[in-house]
């Protein structure tokens, strides 16, 4: 069984929801993230990896003003098989750059960000984010 362990939210000010969820629940702060896709904080609870960004371009469709959940991610055993069933099932590749971006020893990276049912967009890993507990 996959389990959830990202959740990505879009935001106009990272800082402030880093905050937020510091201040409210307690969730600790990873580290500061920036790439082409996105700026703002990687964040945990101890079992589901957050990521609280600005995002540079309109991914969702939605405008640059959107706020709130953006995509989630599912930790699976095996993202091959994963990526098979999800592609059978009617899911397309949410391809941009870093899709299409060749790991470091030359070799096509599988895709691993989805636009499913209804247009919700998820990743499949089988590599744990950080802060999250794969055990559970």
């Amino acid at each position: 069984m996959g389990k959830i362990r990202h959740l990505a939210f879009a935001t106009q000010d990272p800082d402030k929801l880093r905050d937020f969820f510091e201040t409210a629940f307690g969730f600790e702060t990873l580290g500061f993230h920036d790439s082409e896709r996105a700026t703002g904080y990687m964040m945990t609870d101890g079992a589901i990896n957050l990521g609280v960004f600005t995002f540079k371009t309109d991914q969702l469709g939605k405008g640059m003003d959107y706020v709130g959940l953006h995509h989630f991610g599912v930790y699976v055993d095996d993202a091959d098989e994963c990526v098979e069933r999800v592609m059978e099932l009617g899911a397309e590749v949410f391809v941009d750059g870093m899709e299409l971006s060749p790991l470091a020893d030359g070799r096509a990276k599988r895709p691993d960000k989805f636009r499913g049912f209804e247009g919700l967009v998820f990743d499949v890993a089988d590599v744990s984010w950080p802060g999250t507990n794969d055990d559970s």
